[in-house]
């Protein structure tokens, strides 16, 4: 026979699952760093039921970098990920999309700089492999939403339409990666951070008890090439790319010949550092003509 206080803890138990549904389900891209372990463990604590997911985009050592791996998408970064979700109790998945993002980002890639072009890998994964990969799984897992440790903010306008605006933190703002998300998408996007800057993050990340997170260094590295080392990737890819593009000039905009560069994909416009020809004061790469 139960008591009076038997049935207030049942009762107690039961209202805390139903404030959790009110939350909804969310799936949360954890890459093993700060900001996206910090986010699900926020949603967390709000009452959010949170999955787990890091995406599988690149094996390292089939790129041929000469570095020891880092950055995202190695194994290192899936336990961090996976240790965190265990510790709070919440399911942990790893999606494999290696196949798709490598025949359509790195492909790209390459090709935008043979064209004499800079490309930005980030947005096109977000735009058309990353978000929708995320999503599927989300459907298929009963999530309601998707969420990422990205620094920017959704809004929505009076007419319905979703849009992507600056993070409170402009120093880490990353909108610009964002901005090519359809409404389909931005619709079921949750971006905790929008309102936070670094520094809180990682006061967080201290909060609930992970000081090797708070300490941990920014990862600015392309995931693909995690050795920052983009000329040594394109040589690898492409069979006899030095060849294929030495030989060309540097030339001033009145046409003057300056020097010899080492190939036109080698380098981007704005460039400053690197260009390996002393010139007596500081000029930059204004044009390329592949």
């Amino acid at each position: 026979m139960r008591t009076n206080g038997q049935f207030r803890c049942i009762f107690a138990a039961c209202k805390f699952l139903n404030d959790m549904s009110k939350k909804g389900k969310v799936l949360v891209a954890m890459s093993g760093g700060i900001d996206s372990t910090v986010v699900a463990l926020m949603l967390h604590d709000e009452g959010y039921e949170v999955v787990g997911i890091t995406m599988k985009t690149w094996d390292y050592t089939a790129s041929g970098g000469s570095k020891k791996e880092t950055g995202c998408c190695n194994v290192d970064s899936f336990n961090d990920a996976r240790q965190a979700a265990v510790e709070h109790g919440f399911p942990h998945y790893i999606l494999d999309i290696r196949e798709e993002f490598g025949s359509f980002v790195i492909d790209n890639f390459v090709d935008e700089y043979l064209a004499g072009r800079t490309p930005n890998p980030c947005v096109l994964c977000n735009t058309h492999i990353k978000w929708r990969a995320l999503l599927k799984k989300a459907d298929a897992l009963g999530c309601d939403f998707i969420a990422t440790g990205h620094y920017a903010k959704i809004r929505q306008h009076d007419n319905g339409r979703f849009v992507i605006s600056k993070a409170i933190d402009e120093t880490k703002d990353q909108s610009y990666a964002l901005w090519g998300l359809q409404q389909d998408l931005l619709n079921r996007t949750l971006l905790p951070l929008a309102p936070y800057r670094k520094t809180e993050i990682r006061q967080m990340a201290l909060d609930f008890g992970y000081p090797e997170l708070a300490k941990k260094s920014e990862s600015y590295e392309i995931c693909f090439v995690p050795d920052n080392d983009y000329r040594g990737f394109l040589k690898r890819r492409v069979d006899g790319l030095e060849e294929k593009v030495a030989g060309g000039n540097f030339v001033d905009k009145n046409g003057n010949i300056l020097g010899q560069h080492k190939g036109y994909p080698f380098y981007t416009i704005g460039q400053r550092k690197g260009l390996d020809i002393a010139f007596g004061k500081p000029v930059f790469v204004t044009k390329i003509d592949p």
